[in-house]
């Protein structure tokens, strides 16, 4: 590897940033190239694919051979709330390979009994969220029902672009939070993408099956990242 490479690589893993080693097999030439980079042609949506899967190979384009070594930063989950749902959650995240936190500043919810092992903090999210601040590999799932715990941090989530981010409540709950948050001032397009009621539609009615919905959404949206579906599904389509 170029020493060059492997500066900016450790540069990027440091910021928390995806990264593409791209290797010219024939001569071993190599580069980086950062998600959002532009790369045409065939060659770039080998490279867009290979971002949303986060798998590594060696692609044949135009006869050349290419192998792309794919450096992801590891998914984070943030929850809001200390809740039922978050209970059930934590063990499904840590099997899907997400590092998760889970902040709440109700005590009486927030404790160690109830989330053994969980990076736990019994604290206001706008506290957290300073020292370990939200990024575009961040998915923020806000649980709580309170505006007061909730719309902060659903707030920091749109400022950092996070790849994901879904409320719990009906769509008429959610009808006044988005018109907290415009308030606020975040922008409607940004609000646009907030998901409520939160997690895929399965018809789930318990902690559990709620937390496998949560889960299922935010897999899709990592794995859909900048994914631009003609049908609106985030899914990629047949040529």
């Amino acid at each position: 590897m170029d020493p060059l490479s492997l500066k900016k690589l450790n540069a990027l893993r440091r910021e928390r940033r995806a990264a593409i080693l791209l290797t010219e097999l024939t001569d071993g030439r190599d580069r980086v190239i950062r998600e959002g980079d532009p790369v045409a042609g065939s060659l770039g949506e080998a490279v867009a694919r290979a971002f949303r899967s986060g798998r590594s190979g060696a692609v044949e384009i135009d006869g050349n051979s290419f192998f792309l070594n794919v450096h992801l930063p590891p998914p984070r989950l943030v929850v809001i709330g200390a809740v039922h749902i978050s209970q059930a959650l934590a063990p499904m995240a840590r099997i899907a390979g997400f590092d998760l936190t889970i902040i709440d500043p109700r005590t009486a919810f927030a404790s160690p009994d109830r989330f053994p092992g969980v990076d736990l903090h019994a604290e206001w999210p706008d506290e957290v969220l300073k020292s370990a601040p939200l990024d575009a590999y961040t998915a923020l799932a806000a649980l709580t029902h309170d505006p007061k715990i909730d719309d902060p941090a659903i707030l920091a989530a749109l400022k950092a672009e996070c790849f994901y981010i879904g409320a719990l409540g009906s769509r008429k709950t959610h009808a006044k939070r988005v018109e907290r948050l415009m308030a606020a001032g975040a922008k409607s397009e940004a609000v646009a993408r907030i998901e409520a009621p939160i997690g895929l539609d399965i018809g789930a009615s318990t902690p559990a099956e709620i937390a496998v919905a949560v889960l299922g959404s935010v897999i899709a949206a990592l794995r859909s990242r900048g994914l631009m579906a003609k049908d609106g599904t985030g899914k990629e389509q047949a040529a």
